[in-house]
């Protein structure tokens, strides 16, 4: 073999699939993926996608209403969200699955994707994000049936915790 023989490194073309996860794919989760996606925009960055499912999804139903009305506000639009379950096509085609909380990421796990899961709250913190080890499981709240004002509180949370992920990321994200 000659010292020219090796084909240098591809320029990177795929994307890197990140999936939120929460129970019925209603709250936690859309507003995660839409989140995530406004600031991913915001950053410039061109080969991530983002998506959210349910352990428990109903299939087709909308974002509930006070989630779309913070989201809303702060120009995120949520209106067009479906719910759907998570199944073996869409686990496949995350390369991070992260869980709202330790339950979601147990279940990733018994469904033979916990190497590439973690909580949103551990993974944000650098705990975590390798087979589930690592942290206590930081969880995100569940807002169904709170208030507008409980949903507010989540989805300031959510926000800091997708920046500091996002964070994490952009070493091997960022263009």
């Amino acid at each position: 073999m000659s010292e020219h023989s090796e084909a240098a490194p591809a320029p990177r073309t795929a994307t890197f699939n990140i999936l939120f996860v929460c129970t019925g794919n209603t709250c936690r989760s859309p507003l995660a993926e839409a989140i995530a996606r406004a600031e991913i925009a915001r950053r410039g960055w061109k080969n991530v996608e983002v998506a959210s499912a349910g352990l428990a999804a109903a299939e087709g139903s909308p974002a509930t209403p006070a989630a779309v009305t913070v989201a809303g506000r702060a120009g995120i639009a949520l209106g067009a969200h479906r719910s759907r379950g998570l199944n073996p096509g869409i686990a496949a085609w995350a390369d991070l699955i992260l869980g709202m909380g330790s339950g979601h990421v147990a279940a990733l796990d018994r469904l033979g994707v916990g190497d590439r899961a973690a909580t949103l709250g551990d993974f944000a913190a650098g705990e975590g994000g390798e087979g589930g080890e690592g942290g206590e499981g930081r969880s995100v709240a569940d807002p169904y049936g709170g208030s507008e004002a409980v949903y507010q509180e989540t989805f300031h949370e959510l926000r800091e915790l997708i920046s500091a992920a996002l964070d994490r990321l952009a070493p091997i994200l960022a263009p």
